[in-house]
């Protein structure tokens, strides 16, 4: 018995991972990153890259011949999983080259450590050279990259040696050697391929430019060698040289693809950790990065719930010591963070650093953007769980956002449509829990309005949806909204002051740029987060609204002309001219009826007078 009962509480325990790890995959980005897979000691077995999280991590599970044996034991082994998204596809194989290095996992290819990126270096000498390098030494050189294939890095170099005329002999090119003429020209001078500095042939300040192109090339800034190269480009055509004029705008071409920096791997910060902070409502979200050797080699998020009059300095605090107490090496010395933490004089021999620019900042960025990405996939995972907990967050949000006093459950929105006055319509869409509503969508035709008076037209509608739901005794909305500035929320406004529901009702007007929101008797528009979901919904809420007017409206005219085309026609009345449009829609399709369908539809008398009428006496 007791083997039975452990049977089934094992059978338990996987159906529970199955389905922690299927919301897991679900709530994943598809947008690239490195996976880690985490084995039920809480160690993490395998880091992989991925151009697209959602796909890759997906296609572990799902049945597939290909997988190896190894593949398929390490699944099974799999509780958890864990992911960081990154800008680029080099960063996540950067990232994952960092990771496999310092968590050494089970199932990857381990690298050793003498295997490492590959740099372009700027030599600090007498006329520098530009090479390739795979060790960083600090003796003032500069350093750029790294990149993500040794492939792309020579690409980068030859584009640099064909444009740029620079040395790359081993000669030590002092002024005083130049000067005693201890050297000479080599086979590179007579290719065109460098000017000769060994022998004075070119000056230490006409070298200088060119590595300045270099410089801005590699930093990523184009328009010092684009404009050289525009130049270079239009001597070669004046010189008729037309495949070197091409060369040169293929490269340049080439050269826009490339990124020269990452914010994975810096050849500048050395050692270094990095904390931020992301409040939300009852809950703090603290990101670390930590930092070995140029390359990041650790991410975590923690959650913290902070007290009643915690500061964000004191919650920094508690976080920094929380995680420094699970660092076998302690600390960096340097410590990059939003602020200063309250508890900083704790914190023995490290140094608080808050970056305003450069690479720093971009760490902070960096960590500050995986703190968001985790608070988002978090509560899209436990969305996946309880749709309800997504709803109640939305509503609560747009209650915050647009100043109401309850959550706008149900909400309303009007829209006047008309083509230069003609056939004025309106339409009103309803919406639900933040999602649309169609089977209470409705139609309005502009009955005591002439012209295009759009301010009347809202009245009239508004008065005529509210007078009717007050007399059937209906529910009213939680919020109304009107596609127009202050114009129409002024007219909308009197309608429901008229009814004796503008205290029972809130009533916004957007205007024509989204995030403005009007607020009767407020002459200033109010402005909404554009980073918010309370805008997304309201610009589906409007984006309705106009897509169900002008559809109606549409519809309208077009049945305008077809009642005005067959009415001129002898002996067709409404009767007759109500079966036309049953049956055939579209004027196109009365005119080149046959004879016989018209017989069917209108009798014969009257077939005739319509084939007559479009010019055919077909028999």
């Amino acid at each position: 018995m007791k083997r039975i009962s452990y049977f089934f509480v094992h059978l338990q325990e996987m159906e529970h991972i199955r389905q922690h790890i299927k919301e897991q995959v679900a709530a994943l980005p598809h947008s690239p990153g490195v996976y880690q897979f985490i084995d039920r000691n809480g160690v993490i077995i395998y880091v992989g890259k991925a151009k697209d999280l959602r796909k890759r991590v997906s296609s572990y599970f799902v049945e597939n011949r290909d997988h190896s044996a190894k593949v398929i034991v390490l699944v099974r082994q799999i509780v958890d999983i864990r992911h960081i998204v990154v800008d680029t596809e080099q960063d996540a194989l950067l990232l994952e080259n960092s990771l496999i290095k310092s968590l050494q996992p089970r199932y990857n290819i381990l690298l050793k450590d003498d295997k490492t990126y590959p740099w372009i270096v700027i030599r600090r000498e007498p006329f520098p050279r530009v090479q390739s390098t795979r060790q960083l030494v600090r003796d003032g050189s500069q350093y750029f990259g790294p990149y993500g294939s040794i492939s792309t890095q020579r690409s980068v170099l030859e584009f640099i040696r064909d444009v740029m005329p620079l040395r790359t002999c081993k000669l030590n090119l002092t002024p005083e050697n130049i000067r005693r003429g201890k050297f000479s020209v080599c086979l590179q001078y007579h290719l065109g391929n460098c000017n000769a500095p060994c022998i004075g042939l070119e000056s230490e300040e006409e070298y200088a430019a060119s590595i300045a192109l270099v410089q801005s090339t590699l930093k990523g800034d184009l328009r010092p060698v684009r404009k050289w190269l525009e130049e270079e480009m239009m001597t070669a055509a004046r010189e008729l040289k037309f495949e070197v004029a091409e060369r040169y705008k293929q490269r340049l071409r080439a050269l826009e693809e490339y990124q020269s920096r990452s914010v994975i791997v810096s050849s500048k910060i050395v050692d270094t950790d990095v904390f931020s902070l992301l409040k939300d409502d009852d809950v703090v979200y603290c990101n670390f990065l930590s930092i070995r050797h140029g390359s990041i080699v650790a991410v975590q998020t923690i959650r913290l719930k902070p007290g009643v009059e915690d500061s964000d300095e004191d919650i920094l605090s508690r976080a920094i010591q929380h995680i420094a107490s699970d660092l076998s090496g302690g600390l960096a010395r340097e410590v990059i963070v939003p602020l200063i933490p309250s508890a900083a004089i704790l914190f023995d021999g490290v140094t608080f650093t808050t970056p305003k620019r450069g690479e720093k900042a971009d760490l902070l960025e960096f960590s500050m953007r995986s703190a968001r990405i985790y608070r988002a996939e978090r509560l899209k995972n436990l969305e996946i769980k309880n749709p309800e907990r997504h709803t109640s967050r939305l509503m609560q949000a747009m209650q915050r956002e647009l100043r109401l006093d309850r959550e706008p459950r149900h909400i309303e929105c009007f829209d006047n449509s008309n083509l230069q006055g003609t056939n004025p319509v309106a339409s009103c869409v309803v919406f639900r829990d933040g999602k649309p509503s169609r089977k209470e969508y409705r139609h309005f035709n502009i009955k005591s309005v002439e012209g295009p008076d759009d301010f009347a037209s809202m009245r009239e509608i508004v008065y005529r949806r509210y007078s009717r739901l007050l007399a059937e005794g209906a529910e009213l909305p939680d919020l109304i909204i009107v596609d127009g500035g202050k114009g129409q929320l002024s007219s909308a406004y009197g309608i429901l002051q008229e009814l004796g529901i503008a205290e029972r009702v809130p009533i916004v007007g957007l205007a024509k740029r989204l995030e403005e929101v009007f607020y009767p008797h407020d002459p200033e528009p109010y402005y909404l987060s554009r980073m918010g979901e309370p805008l997304k919904v309201i610009c589906h809420i409007r984006d309705e609204a106009h897509r169900f007017g002008i559809t109606f409206h549409r519809h309208k005219r077009t049945k305008a002309f077809i009642e005005s085309e067959l009415s001129n026609i002898p002996g067709i009345g409404d009767k007759s001219l109500t079966a036309l449009l049953r049956k055939f829609r579209t004027v196109a399709a009365v005119r080149n009826a046959t004879i016989e369908e018209l017989k069917e539809v209108v009798g014969d008398s009257r077939a005739r007078a319509i084939k007559s009428y479009f010019g055919d006496n077909e028999e």
